[in-house]
């Protein structure tokens, strides 16, 4: 309860900010009233929502779009708040310097500037129409990133070898299956020769997934559709009856992997062969970092893989990467993850800049990157979770060609 009062003076204070600003734009009480409308009906939405609403922290389409509203509503009237805050501190220095060393005898505070108030409101209409757009457009924005990876000792059999890597499904948040289909579509429509998904299949209950279990289904491929679990796979953001439920709830989403032809791999490994040789896939369960769920067992992996075997590692979490795989004995040429989701939001333009919040909390955040003559993938998810939306980060499809040889230098 005290968060919720909280929560609410800060938003009284920010949609203040706001409506001065409007205010002092344009006398029309019209579109004072919308202002005014816009902002109870968002926050009244988020209090039914998260306070009348289904109780767990993960978030349901319903909730997710609350949450999205407000959270534009919100970060709009902050850069509103930047300007108008800014001006105010100069409207009170000037009120003490005319106070102290002028005639006047009054304090005077002079009056909002119109002109101040029309920046404001048009900066924030940058963030508000890139959220909305996020959220109407964005988050099905789907591309195909595709990677070229040199390997002296890759298997001569397995040169040319294509991946497709998908991660953070999170299939609980869709809303347009119209979309979801088109993606789907693209990810056959590259024809690898394996497919390979690095968990977050649901946000939280098995029963989200049955909506889609035909559509993820028609994903084939020569060698297989192998995946692993992720941190949201387990049903640890919600109040379960009893933990035999919560078990139940887990085994129910092995079970629909397993009939949609997907091979779990959890803690353990498979071999691909061709023409007499072979490299390891290796599949570990969550492995993460702070408070992150720690059920990831590279060393049983690895039984039955020899050290000299290529090696392609799927780990949901990046930070396994850097913390465990990397320094492990073992030489991993290849880890896939996922999980950072990019955090939805940042600024991509290649070979310009590559930027997101993220990055201050995930060293390997999104793309290739290589460390130790070793490789990891990072990708930034086909689904979304929280912000209903994605914005200049993309939901990305991963094609990745392994080649023998080194890679030839740039002329």
């Amino acid at each position: 309860m005290m968060r919720w009062f909280l929560f609410l003076i800060f938003f009284v204070v920010v949609t203040l900010y706001g409506y001065q600003a409007v205010r002092t734009v344009t006398k029309s009480i019209w579109i004072h009233y919308i202002f005014i409308a816009i902002a109870v009906l968002v926050v009244g939405n988020l209090i039914l929502q998260f306070g009348f609403g289904d109780k767990g922290r993960v978030l349901s389409p319903s909730k997710s779009y609350a949450f999205g509203l407000i959270l534009t509503f919100m970060a709009s009237n902050s850069i509103v708040i930047l300007f108008l805050f800014g001006e105010d501190i100069f409207r009170f220095i000037f009120g003490i310097y005319t106070k102290l060393f002028t005639s006047n005898e009054t304090f005077y505070i002079p009056s909002r500037r119109k002109f101040i108030s029309a920046i404001a409101i048009g900066a924030a209409a940058i963030p508000f129409t890139s959220m909305l757009y996020g959220m109407y457009k964005g988050k099905y924005n789907f591309r195909v990133i595709k990677h070229t990876l040199h390997f002296d000792d890759l298997p001569e059999a397995f040169d040319g070898y294509r991946i497709t890597h998908i991660s953070d499904i999170h299939t609980g948040s869709f809303d347009n299956r119209p979309e979801v289909e088109r993606a789907i579509s693209m990810v056959k429509a590259q024809k690898s020769d394996v497919i390979l998904f690095t968990g977050d299949l649901v946000n939280n209950k098995s029963t989200e997934l049955l909506p889609w279990k035909d559509l993820l289904g028609e994903l084939k491929a020569q060698d297989g559709v192998f995946s692993v679990l992720g941190n949201h796979d387990y049903g640890d953001y919600i109040d379960w009856n009893s933990s035999a439920e919560k078990e139940q709830n887990l085994e129910d989403l092995k079970q629909l992997q397993k009939e949609m032809g997907y091979d779990l791999l959890l803690n353990e490994n498979r071999f691909i062969e061709r023409n007499g040789q072979r490299l390891a896939l290796l599949g570990v369960e969550n492995w993460g970092k702070g408070g992150f769920k720690k059920a990831g067992d590279l060393k049983k992996a690895a039984e039955g893989v020899r050290p000299d075997d290529f090696k392609i590692l799927m780990s949901h979490d990046p930070s396994h990467w850097d913390e465990v795989v990397c320094n492990d004995n073992y030489h991993y040429h290849l880890t896939l993850s996922g999980h950072t989701h990019g955090m939805q939001f940042g600024i991509e333009i290649p070979g310009w800049i590559k930027w997101s919040p993220i990055k201050y909390r995930y060293k390997h955040w999104a793309g290739i990157y290589k460390e130790k003559e070793q490789y990891i993938n990072v990708n930034r998810g086909f689904g979304y979770l929280g912000y209903p939306g994605r914005i200049g980060i993309w939901p990305e499809i991963t094609v990745i060609e392994l080649k023998k040889g080194s890679e030839k230098p740039m002329v």
